[in-house]
Formats: structure tokens, C-alpha cells, sequence
């Protein structure tokens, strides 16, 4: 009976153990938004949750909020993450000209642009896409450093930690993004 009741309380530490660290690290962290880049959708110091599952299935779409690392140093010792907007997918060509995005050509009918986009970056001749890739900017275009810089580029799905699905702080914003 002693033996069954010691198994049981390693089993029930070992199962809270996974629950307590495997949920964070696979399923849906709570990120931090640091910073203006994603104005006038999220704000500095907003508490969001981040869903982890849909990534291992290429299911990530045009407009999604994602948390992605910048380099694989910063993916491997869990450092600085950027928080942004999906706009190129996967196969596509993206190109920004003055504050129109095209996409395969064909302008992208989007509102989500807090301000005039500044600069276009590499996005200023026309950025192909692989397989895994995707173009990502802040929306807060004027500052955010995101797939127009050459130090971030397009973020391959390798890098992307989960999309957002929910803010949950400030409580008076709590819910769903307008997306």
C-alpha cells in the first residue's frame, strides 16, 4: 500500500511537472509586448497569449500577429522576440512602393498601417518568398523594425514561436485583437 502511494504522488509530481513547463513551451505562453511597433493594435507593457500549435502546421495566414525570434541566437537562448503582422506568405513576392504593399503584383487592400511607411527596405525591389518564409511589419510602420531590415528579414517558420489569440491585460482590453 506504501509502495502504490509513493508511485502515485511520483507520477501525480511528474504529470504537474509537464503540465507547469510543457504548456508554456509547446502549447500557449503569456508574451509582454515591449514597445510602440505594433501601435495602435497593441500597446507597451499589453499581457497577450500566444498559441504555439498552429506553427507546426503551416497554418499561419495573411494579417496574423505573430512572436517570432530575429536569429537563431535569440531562439536558442530565449531572448528578444519581436511581436508582428503577417503580410507575405509563403511562394509569395512582396514589394512596397511609397505606402502601398504589393503582393504577387497586385496591391494589398489593408488598413492596419498606424502611420506612413517610412522606408521600404530590401522590400524596395521585389522580395521572393521560399517555402518557409514570411514577410512580416509592425504596424506602426514609421518606427518598426521588422521584414524590411536586413537584420531581421523574412522569418523563416523555423523562427516563429506561435500567433496571437488573445490579450489578456489590460483587463479593460481583455478579449480578441481586431484583427
Amino acid at each position: 500500500m506504501k509502495k502504490k502511494k509513493v508511485v502515485d504522488t511520483v507520477i501525480l509530481v511528474i504529470a504537474a511537472a509537464l503540465l507547469l513547463f510543457g504548456i508554456p513551451k509547446y502549447v500557449m505562453e503569456r508574451v509582454i509586448v515591449d514597445g510602440p511597433s505594433m501601435e495602435n493594435t497593441l500597446q507597451d507593457g499589453d499581457n497577450i497569449l500566444v498559441e504555439k500549435v498552429t506553427r507546426y502546421f503551416g497554418a499561419l495566414d495573411r494579417f496574423d500577429i505573430v512572436v517570432f525570434y530575429p536569429d537563431e541566437e535569440s531562439k536558442e537562448t530565449g531572448g528578444r522576440y519581436y511581436i508582428k503582422r503577417i503580410i507575405g506568405l509563403p511562394g509569395e513576392t512582396v514589394l512596397i512602393e511609397g505606402n502601398d504593399i504589393f503582393i504577387n503584383g497586385e496591391r494589398l487592400d489593408e488598413s492596419f498601417g498606424a502611420t506612413d511607411m517610412g522606408h521600404a527596405g530590401i522590400a524596395e525591389r521585389s522580395v521572393v518568398l521560399g517555402e518557409k518564409e514570411y514577410f512580416v511589419l509592425g504596424d506602426n510602420r514609421d518606427i518598426s523594425k521588422d521584414s524590411r531590415s536586413e537584420s531581421v528579414g523574412v522569418v523563416p517558420l523555423s523562427r516563429m514561436e506561435g500567433k496571437l489569440v488573445l490579450r489578456i491585460f489590460p483587463f479593460s482590453k481583455f478579449g480578441t485583437v481586431n484583427e
